[in-house]
């Protein structure tokens, strides 16, 4: 099990940009394949993007292509995700999630391929 938080939430004028941090706690953190999510009351909690152990493949969901990108740092143990030219509709509570697995497994993109979850940051994009 490992330990998650985010920080860089905010608010921030739509055409904005802001960067989100997962900082995770213990010593394998190459072993976890990570994830970004984000959720609106009301609605399900929905795939943003992930990246595997190695930080060497990354996967985005399409409507955010060109946007955000997902990148990761093996030796401070933490996920960032880079949000630029925001969105009002980007408003949400954002969540890292990690799952340890083979580094030759395919990266997850359901919340449910994930064990282990930060208590959220909450972006809010004004127009």
């Amino acid at each position: 099990q490992v330990q998650l938080v985010e920080t860089g939430g905010g608010l921030v004028q739509a055409g904005g940009s802001l960067r989100l941090s997962c900082a995770a706690s213990g010593r394998t953190f190459s072993s976890y394949a990570m994830g970004w999510f984000r959720q609106v009351p009301g609605k399900e909690r929905e795939f943003v993007a992930a990246i595997d152990g190695s930080g060497t493949r990354t996967y985005l969901a399409t409507s955010l292509l060109g946007r955000f990108t997902i990148s990761r740092d093996n030796t401070k143990n933490t996920m960032t995700l880079e949000m630029n030219n925001l969105k009002p509709e980007d408003t949400a509570v954002y969540y890292c999630a990690a799952r340890q697995q083979d580094q030759r497994s395919r990266v997850p993109i359901g919340r449910r391929d994930y064990d282990d979850w930060g208590q959220g940051t909450q972006v809010t994009v004004s127009s």
